[in-house]
């Protein structure tokens, strides 16, 4: 066989795009086979890589799972920050925000996050870093409504209830319990709801 007819070498990819197709595959895997079925060697093998590649990057399955919770953090983050930016500096807006994207979020992800949020819930290690993102989200969404409250503060037993009407709400909708209008304007009355508890 001559060199031209050798295949072309294959292109290695940054570390930082091989990240990221680990975990475009990841998710697919847990779409496709469910949460369970999430194993580093699964992953390797689904990814065309070899084991040590994916363990080089997650080293554990508590690990990718962490790294699945982060990317879906960050995703959230990103179309959170994109509608305040966007959205008028009204209770109303700022609320109708807070539900649509967290709701929209979900959905994207569609039956992933669930099982994702619940392998890592299995762990009080990982349970940490997930409340460290909630955290995050909380602070972000008592910045965007506080401004609307008598005293600008937001209560934290306030704000974890949104929380878990959101986390609800949101799967019940992936689900197909309910729809996706349903979960966002039930979100945003629970919001509009604990806002105006505390309004002057």
């Amino acid at each position: 066989m001559s060199s031209s007819e050798s295949p072309a070498p294959r292109r290695r990819l940054s570390r930082k795009d091989r990240l990221r197709q680990l975990l475009d595959v990841a998710w697919q895997l847990v779409r496709d086979e469910g949460t369970d079925a999430l194993t580093l060697g699964r992953l390797a093998e689904l990814a065309g890589v070899t084991k040590p590649v994916v363990y080089d990057h997650f080293a554990t399955r508590a690990g990718l799972l962490a790294a699945l919770y982060a990317d879906f953090d960050a995703r959230q983050d990103q179309v959170f920050a994109n509608a305040i930016a966007t959205s008028n500096a009204t209770l109303e807006d700022r609320a109708w925000v807070i539900a649509s994207s967290y709701v929209d979020c979900v959905l994207l992800q569609g039956r992933e996050i669930p099982g994702v949020v619940a392998a890592l819930s299995g762990s009080p290690e990982l349970e940490a870093s997930k409340r460290e993102y909630e955290a995050i989200f909380l602070d972000k969404c008592r910045d965007a409504l506080s401004p609307f409250t008598a005293g600008g503060s937001i209560s934290q037993a306030g704000l974890r209830a949104m929380l878990g009407a959101a986390e609800a709400l949101s799967h019940a909708a992936a689900n197909g319990e309910i729809s996706r209008e349903e979960a966002q304007q039930e979100l945003l009355e629970t919001i509009l709801g604990m806002v105006r508890r505390v309004r002057p």
